[in-house]
């Protein structure tokens, strides 16, 4: 045969694998809501640059008829190409093909784009509509997942990765997403679950549906297993796409520049209102980061979960900065379980990738409470102690009002290892809050007052006129300096220049015992 038959016979071949599991199949997922695993690709990527690797893969499986059945793709779509002009590596499940169930060779093909990507420096998407282990191929099933969590542990800290979920996603499926660095979930067809409803009915009596159990709205307001929720496939892809323009490629480079930007029109002036006259009285922190970043635009993750602190990623004159902020709105910015462990990885994947942090400071303390003591407040705590204290990318601290006792050291500062600590004249740096203060200072004189509510008054004004102020923290060298509101976004671009050739390093060690 002849060079034009055999690319006849590739062609054919192509088109056949390209139909994917056949016009009923594809029609019921597009009556489900959701895109085919080649037009998530193809939303994905910029136009005409995936490259689709191990196209005509096959099973190796002989039991069960299985040696009859023949799987487009293997059920798996895997290849390469750019995301506004970068490289990029991804698969995508394919549900219309034996429900995108993972084999030996699925997993295989997963595998080998994460270890070229590992090879060459670049990010890992994974599109998640399976389901689940093929049963067909009993262990070898299970062995192909075990391959891939491997190769997240391994890829972890080194090249960034990102899970979507855009299906059921059941059992031992759940973990590669849970290991990836962000977790996005579609809102009413993506489900996250160890055992489905069926199993816990039987075990423990408990009626529950899919969403109920494992929704979108359940993993990224409740578990904090999901990081976004989107309405549909292309929302989820959006979000990718803008994900990754905040993130270098890998662990060597840096964070991708961009074109300075302005702060939104009027900002100095919210800076100088934002903070209320009552020093018991809420505002939305999130306005304060909208005044400070280019455009007031940032990308906020976890914004269902743990809502008394906010992280989120943004820009300042084009310099890609993580911020962390006490969130007054909810829980009056205390600190507690859900929220150490939300700053903490968020923590951890910045200094992993070279991303500054920005910490913005207003913390009344740890939430307290029998609950969250049992909870181990504690132990969750301590992870943000230790995970500031490790990161050694740039960091900025701005008190913006309330810093009191363990939280305000939680919070990053100085002695944890900020490199620039700035405050407002607003700011109040002590161990407790005048209240509490006074009640214990001056216990002995409160009591044997006549009128000791006038007395407790009395010392509270004292006690705040002489510590709820920024200037003792000043005058000992853990504030480097006592900043207009109005002057804050210049300051931190000033501090983020300064600051981009810190080199800083930490003993040699295998690694350390973080306080799971």
């Amino acid at each position: 045969m002849g060079t034009e038959d055999e690319v006849k016979k590739l062609k054919e071949k192509k088109a056949k694998f390209m139909e994917m599991g056949g016009q009923e199949a594809v029609a019921r997922q597009k009556k489900s809501g959701k895109l085919t695993a080649r037009e998530r690709l193809e939303l994905l990527f910029d136009p005409n640059t995936f490259n689709e690797t191990d196209l005509f893969i096959k099973h190796r499986s002989t039991d069960f008829g299985m040696e009859k059945r023949e799987v487009p793709a293997e059920g798996v779509i895997t290849g390469y190409g750019e995301v506004d002009g970068r490289l990029v590596f991804a698969f995508s499940q394919d549900f219309t093909s034996m429900g995108g169930s993972l084999g030996e060779m699925h997993a295989a093909k997963i595998c080998k784009i994460m270890d070229m990507a590992m090879k060459v420096g670049a990010p890992v998407v994974g599109l998640n509509d399976s389901g689940g282990a093929r049963i067909q191929e009993g262990v070898k099933a299970l062995s192909g997942y075990g391959q891939i969590f491997y190769r997240n542990s391994i890829s972890s800290g080194v090249i960034p990765q990102i899970a979507v979920i855009m299906g059921p996603c059941a059992g031992g499926a759940v973990y590669s997403p849970a290991m990836a660095d962000w977790t996005i979930m579609v809102e009413k067809t993506s489900y996250m679950f160890i055992t489905g409803p069926k199993v816990i009915k039987a075990v423990t009596g408990e009626d529950i549906d899919f969403e109920g159990l494992g929704g979108a709205k359940i993993h990224t307001e409740t578990s904090g297993v999901a990081h976004f929720a989107t309405q549909d496939d292309a929302s989820a892809i959006k979000v990718i796409r803008e994900l990754l323009s905040y993130f270098p490629s890998n662990n060597v480079e840096n964070p991708p520049l961009a074109l300075p930007k302005p702060a939104p029109e009027n900002s100095d002036e919210k800076l100088q209102k934002i903070i209320p006259n009552n020093i018991n009285e809420i505002y939305d922190v999130k306005e304060l980061i909208s005044a400070i970043v280019d455009e007031g635009k940032f990308l906020e993750p976890y914004a269902g979960f743990a809502r008394n602190i906010i992280v989120a990623f943004a820009r300042i004159m084009g310099q890609v900065v993580g911020i962390i902020a006490n969130q007054p709105a909810y829980l009056a910015g205390c600190l507690d379980v859900d929220a150490s462990d939300k700053a903490t990885r968020f923590i951890r994947f910045c200094d992993a990738f070279n991303i500054p942090l920005l910490n913005i400071v207003d913390v009344p303390g740890f939430l307290p409470g029998t609950h969250q003591e049992h909870a181990g407040i504690i132990r969750h705590g301590a992870k943000m102690l230790w995970c500031y204290s490790e990161a050694t990318v740039p960091k900025i601290t701005v008190v913006v009002r309330k810093a009191y006792g363990g939280a305000y050291l939680a919070m990053c500062s100085k002695d944890l290892g900020a490199d620039i600590v700035y405050a407002w004249p607003t700011a109040e740096i002590a161990v407790m809050g005048a209240e509490g203060a006074a009640e214990i200072v001056f216990s002995k004189e409160i009591q044997s007052a006549a009128d000791p509510k006038a007395v407790l008054s009395e010392k509270i004004k004292e006690y705040r006129d002489a510590f709820a102020n920024p200037y003792v923290a000043a005058s000992l060298g853990y504030l480097d300096e006592v900043i207009e509101p109005r002057q804050t976004r210049e300051k931190i671009a000033n501090a983020l220049k300064m600051l981009s050739t810190k080199r800083e390093t930490r003993p040699p060690k295998k690694h350390g015992n973080i306080p799971m």
